[in-house]
């Protein structure tokens, strides 16, 4: 008896320990793959650009699982990858895993105004407080729009 529960336990942790990727889209080429921070230092250099980006998930969008953000360090800020809602749908129980995204860098320069509304629909959607007279400047959203996505389980 004991035996076959050793052996059963084992079957569900190596099912669990190797559990393939929660994947949307086709497959990519995965070894040419540009670092986060390389995006974030130069986000113009990339826009336009088809690029495959890793990280780690920082953030997921609480409502739909629209957006999420991948960072390689816990102090850095993300870098967003954004779908239109429904395309793909990036589970909460992602934040803290690995992920690799593939797609084109988008620009999308605002005004002060779309910046404030911006900013306040973020920090709405996350459920965080948010004060309009922190936004003093416009700026330029850089996002990856992906095609496919795999986020390690």
């Amino acid at each position: 008896m004991f035996k076959q529960l050793s052996i059963a336990a084992l079957a569900l942790f190596s099912a669990v320990a190797f559990a393939a990727p929660l994947s949307f889209g086709p497959a990519f080429d995965r070894t040419k793959v540009t670092p986060v921070a390389q995006v974030l230092a130069n986000p113009e250099q990339f826009a336009g650009k088809t690029i495959t980006v890793a990280g780690k998930v920082q953030a997921v969008c609480k409502k739909q699982g629209c957006w999420m953000t991948l960072t390689t360090a816990e102090d850095v800020p993300g870098f967003k990858i954004k779908v239109r809602d429904g395309d793909m749908v990036f589970p909460l129980s992602s934040m803290g895993k690995q992920a690799l995204a593939h797609g084109v860098v988008q620009a999308m320069p605002m005004d002060l105004t779309a910046s404030v509304e911006y900013m306040a629909h973020l920090a709405h959607e996350q459920g965080e407080a948010f004060d309009p007279a922190s936004v003093t400047e416009a700026i330029t959203l850089y996002q990856l729009v992906p095609t496919s996505v795999e986020i390690a389980q």
